[in-house]
């Protein structure tokens, strides 16, 4: 049972959604198939964006829209890391925490970017705010994309250093990623203790730049993995039994072997309950020459420059989508396979109609087609 005292109301109202998802408590619909009368109830997703089931159709349709927008140019992947130390204060602050660290992320690529020692040109990024690790502790880090390249101030593109294939200096971005968010912290939490920030200067900060993307391609492959995570997958849990919610997980600090952890069911939903991000608060963001007011009259100019196409897509339906792109097409009849499906009856949280109100609500379509 969990105790509302261990969560805010928003936790609370979120962890609702998600054990409601996809029940009768949330209403749904009746399905016919015209073709062979076989009946099929659906009920409604939460459509909340931390639970597990309700991502796939908002990640294929960011997916497509970033399709779009991917320059035929090298794209980095850049790991911006908080140290462990500031775990307490993004329970307490998360919303004041995470923006500091989205907005000094994106202040030291674009600084580096902007500087002719590195690139001498504006750039952009796309980062994906993530706070967990495998085991569902807390550990906030910043996954961004960033392009090896950038725009002049003569609206020429630039090409990164060595052909595409170097950004900036891991080293440098780690030290100046540290000062310029410690600094912030210390502009907006005033009370906080000096050993506290002389804490976080003993402690070594981590931003990885791992190796360039192969192609664009690569890169929406990335995307489709970690833009729509939540903190744990179905899969990862194991078993749920004897008052133990067993998961799996990756131990990095043993050269990521497969383990297995049981949890009590509190202790379980209290490690959930930690990487529900404040009421409003934007995970993904852009930045730059990929940021929503300038890409629009941006990137055409630099497709056109690189000699690629640039078409934005027309935004598709939830059962394109779940055709095209999930392998799933809704208006399919189960048993006789055709594209026969069609609803007929809508319900709310008091359930699905009865044997005997199906039959009379099967019958009245089939009268209405008749007639």
């Amino acid at each position: 049972m969990v105790r509302s005292n261990q969560f805010n109301t928003w936790q609370l109202r979120t962890l609702d959604a998600i054990r409601r998802c996809r029940t009768a408590s949330l209403g749904g619909h009746v399905d016919l198939c015209t073709s062979c009368n076989h009946v099929r109830i659906s009920y409604n997703s939460c459509r909340n964006r931390h639970c597990p089931k309700c991502q796939q159709i908002q990640r294929e349709r960011w997916i497509q829209a970033r399709e779009a927008e991917l320059l035929p140019a090298t794209y980095f992947h850049v790991v911006f890391t908080l140290p462990e130390t500031l775990n307490k204060l993004c329970l307490y602050e998360p919303a004041v925490v995470y923006k500091i660290l989205f907005d000094t992320a994106w202040s030291v690529i674009r600084d580096f970017a902007g500087s002719k020692k590195h690139l001498g040109a504006d750039t952009g990024m796309i980062s994906i705010l993530h706070t967990w690790g495998q085991n569902l502790s807390l550990h906030p880090h910043l996954h961004c994309i960033v392009p090896g390249g950038g725009m002049t101030a003569a609206g020429k593109w630039k090409q990164a250093r060595n052909k595409g294939k170097y950004l900036f200096p891991v080293d440098s971005l780690s030290e100046v990623f540290r000062a310029r968010f410690v600094t912030a912290l210390r502009n907006k939490f005033k009370g906080l203790e000096r050993s506290f920030y002389n804490a976080l200067f003993r402690t070594p900060w981590v931003v990885y730049a791992k190796r360039p993307f192969g192609s664009p391609k690569h890169v929406i492959e990335y995307l489709g993995r970690y833009t729509h995570k939540v903190a744990i997958s179905n899969h990862r849990i194991v078993d749920v039994q004897n008052d133990r919610v067993t998961i799996r997980y990756k131990d990095y600090r043993d050269k990521s072997k497969v383990k297995q952890m049981s949890l009590r069911p509190i202790e379980f939903i209290r490690r959930f309950s930690m990487h529900i991000l404040p009421r409003g608060f934007v995970r993904i963001r852009h930045y730059g020459i990929l940021s929503s007011s300038c890409k629009q009259y941006i990137l055409p100019l630099l497709h056109q420059q690189l000699e690629s196409r640039y078409e934005f897509p027309k935004e598709k339906s939830w059962k394109q989508i779940s055709t095209e792109h999930l392998g799933y097409n809704p208006d399919a009849c189960p048993v006789c396979k055709k594209l026969t499906m069609i609803t007929v009856f809508n319900f709310d949280r008091r359930g699905p109609p009865d044997a005997a109100m199906m039959k009379d609500i099967v019958a009245k379509h089939f009268q209405c087609q008749a007639s």
